[in-house]
């Protein structure tokens, strides 16, 4: 079933209601928390006053910097908190967790929730870029290609600069962030939404002084992540702490406008590029100096000039990396960190550039394609992507193409087509699964991996299936349990690049576990004979019996392997799952209304293993960058450092309305240097290049360059 269309095997339950989700579990004697969070941006908490809402009906307890839970500091840095709530008094950021109500139902604890009063010693807060010279920056950081020492003068005819910025963004998963915590003497069960069951068992085992194997962490369901789900947020651990300090289950649910302010978002960035050219379009020097967002609620920041490095060819290369830090919550991974931003800018200056020296902007990308690693000369594993360029320009129509900006036009509507290339990168992490077969004639498929409606399950399903010559239906994936072997966690685009071949390791070494019973339990027919395995049976001689039946004859319940891929350590080259995108877009000449109206993207991203979930996986991230081209921006209010827009009315992401028929195709093309499964990931990169090529398509079609996201129409107009 590899390549082929294959239904996820966990449909039924998503579109019937009865997948479980963390909010969902139901354990007796259930109690309620609810977040008390700051409503200031900087400052110190000088006082809380708890009497009312101790005095309300259902309360059990109130747990403030005052009277905390006790958690201890975080060790290691993780895309999440820096700093475990309520430990101390200081305020980071508006909307900070600095109380925890714990009730009977969650409308006493909501409410009792409202009645604490809080007072402040407040700061004004840092909220953004301008006003602030380099030397007060927290890092500058300098990224050089592979023997460049400096940039200071390079040879080239043409010279081009420009600077690109994008806002605050968030994740807006479906699922608010939610967990419950129950404990049996000293070991803890935590149902929680994460993109890995490890992921939370190790931090809490930090915060919460526990062995991690008395943490046993379920998370089978996860309704969408895209990098807000990586991390812990405040919620985990306290309801985790208030659980055990109570002797009674504890449920935490994030409100949308607490998601919003607590669990991670898209760092602000500015990028200003610089390029050097012969007069032939060939790139001399690449100079991209990088802006990105800290907040301090957390420790992460966005690498976003980094994508410059390995997308054109350039003899001379420089990026350098600037933190900010803004009185804000973490900054976090989102769906391709670094690369979405950092390809609307070089997507753009590439399409400038070509303008400038009168190219075709494929023509420009071809003349500078990379053959090699631009940073550091090393032969990629397999590239097809000049075979995407040139297939997704002969299907797309790209050579009717008029060179003019502003020269297509439909009634009321001005018309463009623009193109942008999506790299992403690729690896191979250490990922251990459990096959076992069953007596019914079943198998099942065990890790920690998660599945965010990536269709992960789906993919353990095939390859299991696969290895093992049995129907997908009879493959039982289980996946987000940490009692199972650790897989790898849903990320960087790495899950089935990781665990495929995991998958196939194991399903081939139940086969050698259940050959040895066939041939020494004495119950069997084959004892003491020579046997093979194929297609879910064993046989020898004119003997052939299904596993199922011969574990049913030799009396035991089932068989089961352990099968471990090994992490790839290959220093000699370099791995990119690689595609381009081809879009037209419509501006209304009046309104200044975009329309994004037909869409083509073209993937080299090595074995494709279900491409019905594939293709869903592209659309749906071009779906993604759409929103970030023309719709999506967190606003801060900048007197409080408060998102003003956070909630799902006010924050705009794409609507059916907004999307355009997205056509996907595959090469197909295994790569055998990452694995013999010859898989590369595709989760991220579908939104590389996106907004580049909106961007340009938006240029083409009115003349306009917007260089700051999202494009709206008030950019449009004048």
């Amino acid at each position: 079933m590899i390549g082929k269309d294959v239904d996820r095997v966990d449909g039924r339950i998503k579109v019937t209601g009865t997948a479980p989700y963390a909010a969902d579990t139901k354990i007796p004697g259930l109690t309620y928390g609810y977040l008390v969070t700051s409503t200031i941006g900087k400052g110190q908490i000088t006082g809380m006053d708890t009497t009312a809402a101790l005095a309300s009906p259902g309360v059990l307890a109130i747990y403030t910097p005052f009277n905390p839970l006790k958690l201890f500091a975080y060790v290691q840095e993780q895309n999440d908190e820096r700093f475990p709530p309520l430990q101390d008094k200081e305020v980071r950021f508006h909307g900070q967790a600095i109380g925890f109500v714990v009730a009977e139902t969650f409308e006493q604890a909501r409410d009792a929730a409202s009645l604490v009063t809080t007072t402040y010693q407040q700061q004004q807060p840092v909220t953004e870029f301008p006003g602030r010279t380099l030397a007060q920056f927290e890092e500058v950081e300098e990224v050089l290609a592979e023997g460049v020492q400096s940039i200071t003068q390079v040879d080239g005819e043409i010279t081009f600069t420009a600077s690109y910025t994008s806002p605050f963004q968030h994740h807006c998963a479906m699922e608010p962030h939610a967990t419950v915590a129950t404990w049996n003497g000293d070991h803890l069960t935590v149902y929680t939404v994460s993109q890995g069951a490890v992921l939370v068992q190790r931090r809490l085992s930090e915060t919460l002084g526990l062995d991690p194997a008395k943490i046993h962490v379920l998370s089978p369901h996860v309704g969408g992540g895209f990098g807000g789900k990586w991390g812990n947020w405040a919620q985990v651990p306290l309801a985790c702490a208030a659980s055990r300090a109570l002797n009674r289950p504890v449920k935490a649910v994030l409100t949308r406008e607490q998601v919003f302010a607590m669990a991670g978002h898209r760092p602000m960035t500015k990028q200003t590029i610089s390029m050097t050219c012969t007069a032939d379009g060939k790139l001399t020097a690449i100079t991209n100096d990088g802006v990105t967002s800290r907040g301090l609620g957390g420790n992460f920041s966005e690498s976003v000039a980094n994508w410059t490095l390995t997308t054109y060819a350039s003899p001379n290369i420089r990026v350098t990396k600037t933190i900010v830090p803004l009185n804000l919550g973490a900054a976090t991974v989102m769906r391709a960190p670094n690369e979405a931003n950092g390809s609307f800018a070089l997507e753009s200056a590439m399409d400038e550039l070509a303008e400038q020296l009168g190219i075709d902007p494929l023509e420009i990308r071809l003349r500078n394609y990379a053959t090699f690693v631009p940073n550091t000369g090393k032969p990629w594993s397999a590239k097809h992507l000049d075979e995407c360029y040139r297939r997704g320009a002969e299907e797309f129509g790209w050579a009717k193409r008029p060179r003019k900006p502003r020269a297509t036009q439909d009634g009321d509507w001005l018309v463009g087509t623009g193109m942008g290339t999506a790299t992403y990168g690729a690896s191979r992490g250490l990922a251990s699964i459990k096959v076992r077969l069953h007596a019914n004639g079943t198998a099942s498929v065990s890790g920690t991996a998660a599945d965010l409606g990536t269709g992960q399950y789906t993919v353990f399903a095939i390859l299991a299936a696969d290895e093992l010559g049995i129907p997908v239906n009879r493959i039982r994936p289980e996946l987000g349990d940490s009692t199972s072997p650790v897989a790898a966690n849903a990320g960087g685009s790495n899950s089935t690049c990781t665990n495929g071949p995991a998958v196939q390791v194991a399903a081939k070494a139940v086969q050698t576990e259940l050959i040895t019973l066939a041939t020494t339990n004495p119950r069997s027919p084959f004892h003491g004979k020579e046997v093979q395995y194929r297609n879910g049976s064993v046989s020898s001689g004119g003997l052939t019996m299904s596993f199922g039946t011969l574990l049913t004859t030799c009396d035991v319940g089932g068989v089961e392997a352990i099968g471990t891929s090994p992490r790839l350590v290959d220093p000699e080259h370099g791995f990119r799952s690689f595609g381009v995108h081809f879009c037209e877009v419509r501006v209304h000449r009046l309104t200044g209304e975009p329309r994004v109206t037909r869409w083509l993207s073209v993937c080299d991203a090595g074995t494709i293993i279900n491409a019905k979930a594939s293709r869903s996986q592209i659309q749906g991230a071009v779906i993604m960058g759409i929103g970030q081209a023309l719709l999506e921006s967190t606003e801060l209010d900048h007197a409080t450092a408060r998102f003003s827009n956070a909630n799902l009315a006010s924050y705009l992401v794409p609507v059916h309305a907004d999307i355009p028929p997205i056509d996907v195709r595959f090469l197909d093309r295994p790569d055998p240097v990452i694995s013999g499964l010859g898989a590369k990931g595709i989760g991220e990169l579908g939104i590389v290049g996106v907004a580049g090529a909106i961007a340009n398509a938006v240029h083409h079609a009115t003349g306009v360059r917007v260089r700051d996201l999202p494009i709206t129409l008030e950019k449009l107009l004048g």
